[in-house]
């Protein structure tokens, strides 16, 4: 008993030297509505009317921007594909794949928020998650993806640098 008990009093003084803050990085606004402009912007150009949102990479929401013939139901689930990046820490169109019915992860599709198609991407720069991004409109997650790549390449230079 006297070890047990000398061993779980040295155990606190290992955090002694550890730094009791620590940094993070995550995108500007500006940043945020330069992607969503520019993943916006190719849907368009593709002919999609579409909704572009950014969360931070606590996945909070920074911009939402909704093209104005894009479905009433492409805000929230734009929001809810760029969280579901962020939280999983996996773009999900590899969820998407990773929780099909009957697999291992299948359950996890079951979670409030959870968006198991294309079109939610991370945002990552300097080795760190930044923020998501998710598109919600296009004719499948596919389409979606590729206008959601747009916008974080539109920021790519920007993301490196910080």
């Amino acid at each position: 008993m006297k070890l047990a008990a000398w061993v779980l009093a040295l155990v606190p003084l290992g955090a002694v030297g550890q730094a009791t803050t620590f940094t993070t990085k995550s995108l500007t606004p500006e940043s945020a509505l330069k992607a969503a402009q520019a993943a916006l912007a190719k849907c368009r150009a593709d002919g999609f009317q579409v909704t572009v949102a950014i969360v931070d990479r606590a996945g909070i929401t920074q911009v939402v921007l909704r093209d104005r013939f894009a479905g009433a139901h492409t805000t929230d689930f734009a929001v809810n594909k760029a969280w579901t990046a962020v939280s999983f820490r996996t773009n999900t169109t590899e969820l998407e794949k990773a929780t099909r019915a009957g697999g291992a992860m299948a359950g996890i599709r079951n979670i409030p928020r959870f968006a198991s198609v294309g079109g939610g991407m991370m945002i990552e720069g300097g080795g760190s998650l930044v923020g998501g991004i998710g598109v919600s409109g296009a004719p499948g997650g596919d389409a979606d993806d590729v206008c959601a790549r747009a916008g974080i390449r539109a920021i790519a230079d920007e993301l490196e640098l910080g």
